[in-house]
């Protein structure tokens, strides 16, 4: 049986994003991840053992997870991998390697630059138009990855007054009324969609980056069709979580979640806990906490208050969650080489293959778009092994409020044989949003034919 890398993704995604930061940014820790696997069965030695503690699982069993993944591409989640060779370079020295490759990876000769452009779009739906690297004579091997989506939710959101996401410092919500106010707080500079803006990480409206007075419009979960809860985890404490499944196709869909907390809570704390709540969060609501169990009034998930109703709960008490979040996107590139993402020992592995002393590149381009009526995100990663260079009874609702940073995870859904198969709960993507922007015109109108 094919081990599904739920927990090394998760580790691998805590390296990954803790080298990003904290500021607004998206990320696909596993388009990094499947290409560290591919390349693992070609490295030997202390390389292979480096490789392992990265992966968290030894190269065997990460190639063999990727290969079950790519050789069964989810239908929500288009897929592609590559591993192209210099003309000239020795096949002899690549054939044992590229034979364990999985059948869907393609290989052959490198291409130009505009061919590797080509080969970004046609595999990301069109949202990468360039591929990560450039191209030069020093340029012996290239790995790639692609990974994409493109949903309709099955149910879209409400759109409502950005006064809906509360008080513009979510501190407010537990200042006592006579308390001085907070300070507003130097940012660390969220990334927009189109530039870096001047302020980051925690946004730009305090400490906890409170965005109700910065924005007109905002999402509502509706009535039914959506999930929303609070979650009790490790780290980051409580945190409200809401989820949004797409529409699905063959048995297979997307459930995104977007997982909020005490803005004081560290991002890397917050990515943690979305990532633990990740795989049974796609069929239920893990570690749900009741709301009797929690205080009346506002707080930095949200309000909660409690009236009088006739219910038909068995023990009179009955629970109700709406989920109030902005709009956002990101696009983003990032540089892969950091120590402890891999791919300086993936360098060296494909080194020992060909015989020659090889440096590496490696970077991802990343695109995120967060609406009314869907979702869609997408990534190309790109490795390049290169020569003359070094190495490196009552009911209580809730209304959660994602007035501030908070993290975003994008997760397979797979059930087309009846049972879950090698995409079900496994997160595509992940993003720390600490920049909302306003719903744009296409979430202003009725829902289109397909998003």
């Amino acid at each position: 049986m094919t081990t599904i890398p739920y927990d090394p993704l998760a580790r691998y995604a805590a390296r990954l994003h803790a080298d990003l930061g904290d500021r607004h940014h998206v990320a696909s820790p596993l388009g990094a991840w499947l290409l560290l696997a591919l390349a693992a069965p070609a490295a030997t030695g202390a390389v292979r053992d480096e490789l392992a503690d990265v992966l968290g699982v030894d190269g065997e069993t990460a190639a063999a997870a990727a290969t079950a993944l790519l050789d069964r591409p989810h239908p929500l989640v288009p897929s592609a991998t590559a591993v192209w060779h210099r003309p000239g370079t020795d096949p002899d020295r690549l054939a044992g390697w590229w034979d364990g490759l999985p059948r869907s990876t393609a290989t052959g000769p490198l291409p130009d630059r505009a061919g590797l452009d080509a080969w970004a779009r046609a595999h990301t739906l069109g949202l990468v138009d360039r591929f990560p690297l450039t191209v030069s004579p020093r340029v012996l091997l290239a790995l790639a990855s692609a990974l994409a989506t493109r949903i309709s939710w099955a149910t879209p959101f409400d759109l409502v007054p950005g006064t809906a996401l509360g008080p513009d410092d979510p501190h407010d919500a537990t200042r006592p009324a006579d308390a001085p106010a907070h300070r507003p707080g130097a940012g660390h500079g969220p990334d927009r969609e189109h530039g870096h803006g001047p302020d980051q990480g925690h946004g730009s409206a305090g400490p906890g980056g409170g965005w109700a007075g910065r924005l007109a419009r905002v999402l509502r979960s509706p009535e039914h069709g959506h999930r929303a809860w609070i979650a009790t985890t490790g780290p980051a404490g409580d945190v409200a979580v809401h989820a949004a499944g797409a529409v699905e196709r063959d048995g297979a869909g997307l459930v995104v979640l977007s997982v909020l907390a005490d803005p004081a809570v560290p991002p890397a704390d917050v990515l943690a806990a979305g990532y633990a709540l990740a795989g049974a969060a796609v069929d239920g609501e893990p570690a749900r906490r009741s709301l009797f169990d929690l205080p009346l009034g506002p707080g930095p998930l949200g309000t909660l208050h409690e009236e009088p109703v006739r219910t038909a709960a068995r023990d009179g008490r009955e629970e109700r969650h709406r989920a109030v979040l902005p709009c956002w996107s990101a696009r983003d590139e990032h540089d892969l080489t950091a120590p402890g993402l891999g791919f300086a020992a993936v360098g060296r592995a494909l080194g020992g293959l060909l015989g020659v002393d090889v440096g590496v590149e490696a970077r991802q381009t990343t695109v995120a778009h967060y609406g009314r009526y869907g979702f869609e995100a997408a990534a190309v990663t790109g490795a390049f092994a290169l020569t003359s260079l070094p190495p490196e009874g009552v009911r209580r609702s809730a209304e959660l409020r994602f007035g501030h940073p908070y993290a975003v995870l994008a997760v397979a859904t797979d059930r087309r044989d009846g049972a879950p198969g090698p995409w079900h709960g496994l997160p595509v993507f992940s993003a720390w949003v600490a920049e909302p922007r306003e719903p744009v015109d296409s979430d202003l109108v009725d829902p289109p034919e397909s998003w």
